[in-house]
């Protein structure tokens, strides 16, 4: 049902809920994030006490009982740092909460209001947690000899769908997932043959028996903890009253590009942490005469400024309705701060050295998951994609495909 608040949210109670993740992100999801990582366990005491705090529902809206934040919702930086805030305790924790806050970001844009009160409502109430599945990959991952891919059946009341997908993160944590699915077959939404219109978005309970997780799939150098396992679907049935919008809707509406930076936002969230360290230890150590710590401190700093002054710059946009130059700064932004990011963390270590490498050093978790995470999606193509439009090339905000 509908959760009327009762009160406006205020420019106030955004800046004190940021500064709550983020307190909780520094005490107590920091010394956490070890043993998630080492375990590859699903952080779930995080989300659980996310969802204690009343902070777990970001991109759902104020009347539904959620905190009103994102692109959607006009309100975009706050959204954006809570996830800096998470990822500069735990990468893998921030991959996990956007993929949750960004369902709920497309069932808020595209779902029906029944969809919307149904499933907001386990998320604000129970502490529902959702993800967005898409990764169909044409070639095989690693050096396995397996195929990834779905393939969708109609039935009178609904859709069946068979195949698996791979780096499906939080499936061993999530309680739904969006799937991206394409009558044309495997594919998802990045790889697909068939048209654009043929790509379908259904809601599916993780806890149908006709669902398996593969977690031996899963033994990654970093982001252990988003447990992007494989996932088997052996034909799984899915009503009508679960496909999201209408065929096509995420890409003819560019949905993607609304999540680019966000992923960025987690890149800067482990660059500061990096810088963190740098500080303490040149502290600690009596490295701050160094000319050359000097020089490097000083490069971050500014570094991670000129982020913090790149997300703000395209949250804005995104919340005065300049859809168009926000997904052309989106990806400026999530090209530079993967490369600002990743000079951080190598400045980090040139300047603490070989023993910040060595657990239980965080940097040694920071590197690992950060030089993972960075290739969620190619910068080179990122980059040819910048240059295409600005040239007046055929180009594609979402997966910068030629």
């Amino acid at each position: 049902m509908t959760v009327d608040t009762g009160r406006t949210i205020t420019t106030r109670d955004v800046v004190a809920q940021v500064a709550q993740v983020a307190q909780l992100a520094n005490d107590v999801f920091a010394a956490r994030a070890a043993e998630y990582d080492q375990t590859a366990r699903f952080p779930t005491e995080d989300f659980d006490d996310l969802f204690a705090a009343g902070l777990n529902a970001p991109t759902v809206p104020t009347e539904y009982g959620g905190l009103g934040l994102g692109p959607y919702q006009r309100n975009t930086l706050p959204l954006w740092m809570m996830t800096t805030a998470l990822a500069r305790a735990d990468l893998s924790l921030a991959r996990c909460w956007e993929g949750h806050a960004n369902s709920m970001v497309l069932i808020d844009a595209l779902g029906s209001p029944p969809q919307r009160e149904r499933w907001f409502d386990g998320v604000v109430a129970r502490g529902e947690k959702w993800a967005a599945w898409s990764g169909e990959p044409p070639a095989p991952a690693g050096n396995g000899k397996r195929r990834f891919g779905t393939d969708l059946t109609r039935t009178r009341d609904g859709w069946v769908v068979d195949g698996t997908k791979i780096f499906a993160t939080s499936a061993a944590g999530a309680d739904h997932a969006i799937l991206l699915v394409h009558l044309a077959g495997p594919g998802g939404a990045r790889h697909h043959e068939g048209s654009d219109d043929g790509l379908i978005m259904l809601a599916c309970d993780l806890s149908h028996p006709s669902i398996t997780i593969d977690g031996s799939w899963w033994d990654p150098i970093g982001m252990r903890a988003t447990v992007s396992h494989l996932v088997r679907f052996d034909h799984t049935p899915i009503p009508d009253s679960c496909r999201i919008g209408e065929p096509g809707d995420y890409l003819r509406q560019g949905w993607q590009t609304a999540f680019a930076p966000h992923y960025a936002a987690s890149f800067l969230g482990a660059a500061e942490a990096a810088y963190d360290y740098t500080l303490d230890h040149a502290r600690q150590r009596g490295k701050t005469a160094d000319p050359y710590v000097q020089h490097r401190v000083g490069t971050m700093a500014v570094d991670i400024e000129t982020a913090h002054l790149w997300l703000a710059e395209v949250a804005a946009r995104w919340d005065r309705g300049d859809r168009a130059g926000a997904e052309i700064g989106g990806n400026r932004a999530r090209h530079l701060l993967e490369r600002l990011s990743l000079a951080a963390v190598d400045h980090c270590v040139r300047v603490c050295g070989a023993g910040s490498l060595i657990r239980p050093s965080p940097v040694e978790r920071i590197v690992r998951d950060l030089t993972l995470y960075a290739r969620h999606d190619n910068d080179d193509h990122i980059l040819a994609t910048i240059g295409r439009q600005i040239l007046g090339q055929q180009h594609d905000l979402s997966f910068y495909r030629p």
